[in-house]
């Protein structure tokens, strides 16, 4: 017998294919278990919803959302919520399967979660927005629950969504529920560093694979694609803290370059007063995305949707460090031309899981109604990412693979141990 994802199931789409790939690759490689390597393939549970959402006009408008619960062997499933046009049950239930091994690496009690809503929230207004959030969550709340499943903010979702999400529960239960949904503002029960948690992590591993690599990460020269939440905080903290240069930044409205290294907060002020990108800031020579996917720079960071760097694009690379920020940037295809080139790609289950952790932080200060200060989130952060990337670099060495497949070694040795434990009940 071995692992096969042949036979009556089948993946809701290439994405979760990729995902699954993925998985095989270190699954064979370490030899794991056929029967539960199948049953780590698959979400558990699935979950479809058709709602009514009455809109200003009086029309009454049906919208599609998900949320998927790929293993919950080690704990409460954990992960967001987007609001996009394009979201659909393949990449939900992908982000779902990558949730499991983000939270497994850095070794969170957490099983992998992912929800969404195919919707333009930009076409919606004040009042729609949150008549939609709170009859999808009351929708999906038979699945939920601060011991069952833990949403939190993700693309076109924010504080202010999770607020409304919470208030939902609490409302439906009868009772203030802080720790249903993570990610909240701060005087409902949301944690300090949380909005900058995903780019501190980035910054964190972006650090850690500079050390192995020999290069002086406050003489490094970084380009970032996506100048949203985890770009932003990415570039911010990797310049001021680390020091290094960041030359190049893109978002939706294209590119920018700068020889000497942007003023990141100059940058984001003009950002924010220019409704929302980047496009016409003086001190930057205008480039394209690929320009700035294959500029000759030490770290490049995919921080903006998947499948940025494909395999035409991998083949001009020159970077010598990949720091995942956004989940799943790099095809298959790429990713082998990038592994022959010897650049080191810190996969997105490692590198952009510090918001994950940091929303762990926030459950458990929920739970305890004990409140910790930015040093003790930032410090605990740290210490948790630096962990977990000499483990994934260990791995690495130990199976003379990649970064990718180490990372998921790892990730499946601790949910693997888990289920071989608990066994199947009912049998």
């Amino acid at each position: 017998m071995e692992i096969s994802k042949m036979g009556n199931l089948k993946a809701p789409g290439p994405l979760y294919e990729m995902a699954q790939n993925q998985f095989l690759k270190a699954a064979r490689l370490m030899e794991l278990d056929p029967n539960i390597g199948n049953f780590l393939l698959w979400p558990q549970k699935t979950l479809v919803v058709h709602f009514p959402v009455v809109m200003d006009d009086g029309r009454v408008e049906i919208f599609e959302g998900y949320r998927v619960q790929h293993n919950t062997a080690r704990g409460p499933a954990k992960g967001g919520i987007r609001y996009h046009p394009d979201t659909n049950l393949d990449e939900v239930s992908s982000l779902a399967f990558w949730m499991t091994w983000k939270c497994a690496v850095v070794n969170l009690p957490y099983g992998g979660g992912k929800g969404g809503v195919r919707v333009d929230p930009s076409k919606l207004s004040e009042k729609e927005l949150e008549k939609l959030s709170r009859r999808f969550f009351s929708e999906i709340q038979t699945i939920v629950g601060p011991t069952k499943d833990i949403p939190a903010p993700d693309v076109n979702t924010n504080a202010k969504i999770m607020a409304w999400y919470m208030d939902t529960y609490s409302m439906n239960v009868g009772q203030t529920t802080l720790g249903v949904v993570t990610g909240k503002p701060l005087d409902l029960g949301g944690s300090e560093g949380r909005p900058e948690a995903t780019g501190r992590g980035v910054s964190i591993t972006a650090s850690e694979a500079c050390n192995v690599k020999g290069i002086d990460i406050s003489k490094a020269r970084v380009a970032i694609q996506g100048f949203g939440n985890v770009g932003s905080y990415s570039a911010k903290i990797l310049s001021e803290e680390y020091g290094a240069k960041i030359v190049a930044i893109s978002d939706v409205s294209g590119g920018l370059y700068n020889e000497d290294g942007f003023d990141i907060d100059e940058l984001i002020e003009y950002r924010d007063q220019n409704g929302g990108v980047i496009k016409g800031y003086p001190k930057g020579k205008p480039i394209t995305n690929k320009e700035l996917l294959t500029l000759d720079v030490d770290i490049l960071v995919p921080a903006a949707l998947e499948n940025a760097i494909t395999e035409k694009i991998a083949k001009d690379v020159k970077a010598k460090i990949i720091v995942e920020g956004a989940n799943g940037p790099t095809t298959e295809e790429a990713e082998k031309i990038l592994i022959e080139k010897d650049i080191l790609v810190v996969p997105d289950i490692l590198a952009n899981a510090g918001g994950v952790t940091v929303s762990y932080f926030e459950w458990v200060q929920d739970l305890q109604s004990y409140f910790w200060d930015i040093e003790d989130i930032r410090k605990e952060l740290t210490k948790i990412m630096k962990r977990s990337f000499a483990q994934v670099f260990a791995t690495k060495q130990k199976y003379n693979t990649d970064m990718r497949t180490a990372a998921y070694i790892v990730a499946i040795e601790r949910v693997a141990s888990a289920v071989k434990k608990r066994g199947y009940f009912p049998m």
